[in-house]
């Protein structure tokens, strides 16, 4: 009887701890920005050890309060109006919960960035990303996001200004992203602060780009 007992208020002190920790949990993810409330476990390190938050995650989800994103990712839906049902997994915000988790650094591929600046037309079927980790697929919501290692010195420009442009010259290729149209396009979409950057650290660029990073920066007073 006494170890029935002993076992009970251990329940009871256990499932306290969960409630608390997911109260904690919620709190923050409320507190989040749209784009900060996909999280994994180790966000909540501080709540408490990490079965007990494993736990009150579990919890959440059944709750509804969370949905489970991919494998130890979560986010809090949104509501969207137009689907009448929860919004997409915001994958920018996935990602960047996935960097964090595993202390990597993860990037779009060039393809990305070169739709984004105007220098293509094509979509990227699937998701793909570089990464200092290791290569992976993984699925996250209803896509299937592919991760490649990149060297280091191709990740070194990873979180810097200029990152995109070069990944997105690097996609291009050297026969590509020497056509006048690119230089000409780049030149009127970036700002300033993007120039100065590929202006500073073109000693990092392959022989090939530097040439047309010279003819994105030389018009806009960056010294070359």
């Amino acid at each position: 009887m006494p170890g029935r007992t002993l076992s009970f208020v251990s329940n009871i002190v256990s499932d306290m701890k969960e409630k608390s920790v997911a109260a904690g949990i919620m709190r923050r993810v409320r507190r989040g920005k749209a784009g900060q409330r996909t999280c994994t476990a180790r966000d909540f390190k501080d709540l408490g050890n990490r079965n007990t938050v494993d736990q009150a995650l579990v919890r959440l989800v059944k709750a509804g309060a969370l949905r489970r994103i991919g494998r130890g990712l979560y986010d809090a839906p949104r509501w969207s109006p137009i689907l009448k049902g929860p919004a997409p997994v915001d994958l920018d915000a996935a990602i960047a919960a996935l960097a964090r988790r595993d202390g990597v650094k993860i990037v779009p591929d060039g393809s990305v960035y070169a739709n984004q600046l105007g220098l293509t037309n094509a979509v990227p079927a699937r998701p793909s990303y570089l990464t200092d980790g290791t290569s992976r697929t993984l699925k996250i919501g209803d896509q299937t996001v592919r991760l490649r290692h990149a060297s280091p010195r191709r990740m070194r420009w990873a979180g810097r200004p200029a990152a995109p442009v070069v990944e997105a010259l690097r996609w291009l290729g050297p026969a590509a992203a020497s056509q006048p149209r690119v230089a000409s396009v780049l030149r009127r979409r970036l700002p300033e602060t993007v120039k100065s950057c590929l202006a500073q650290d073109q000693h990092y660029l392959p022989g090939w780009m530097a040439p047309v990073a010279r003819q994105v920066t030389t018009d806009s007073g960056q010294p070359q």
